[in-house]
């Protein structure tokens, strides 16, 4: 298995920093790294990530878990587990208006040897998400 995590601590409530990380529509606002995000994000839906590292391709991805103000899964790969990629984002309440906020994501799978090669550093673009989430809910 292998995996990329970024976090940020944030100045606001869970609440806060939900309704903005659950608006997909506007990710290109703040995310520079997501172009967009097209479908509703939540529990059981299929939404499609369009990703500036990889121009004009979908990446269709399942919302798995769904617990407002806490956790938000995101899995999604090829059939039969030969490569999986499952995201998760959390947030944790550490004092009153500050949210911790954490961004995970695991990769495995029988192809994950051939295909992490071939695949982008994804770090620079987890902290970017985790930055740029902190600047647009402080922000607003």
């Amino acid at each position: 298995m292998k995996s990329y995590e970024a976090s940020s601590t944030i100045q606001a409530s869970p609440d806060a920093v939900w309704s903005i990380l659950t608006d997909g529509a506007k990710y290109g606002d703040w995310d520079s790294g997501v172009e967009r995000v097209k479908g509703q994000i939540a529990l059981g839906q299929t939404i499609s990530v369009f990703a500036k590292i990889s121009p004009g391709r979908a990446f269709p991805v399942k919302v798995m878990d769904f617990i407002p103000g806490q956790i938000m899964v995101w899995a999604g790969g090829m059939p039969f587990g030969l490569f999986k990629g499952v995201r998760t984002f959390s947030l944790e309440l550490k004092e009153q208006g500050v949210t911790r906020f954490t961004m995970r994501e695991e990769f495995s799978g029988l192809l994950l040897p051939l295909i992490w090669g071939t695949m982008p550093d994804l770090g620079p673009s987890f902290e970017q998400f985790a930055n740029g989430l902190k600047r647009r809910v402080e922000g607003s």
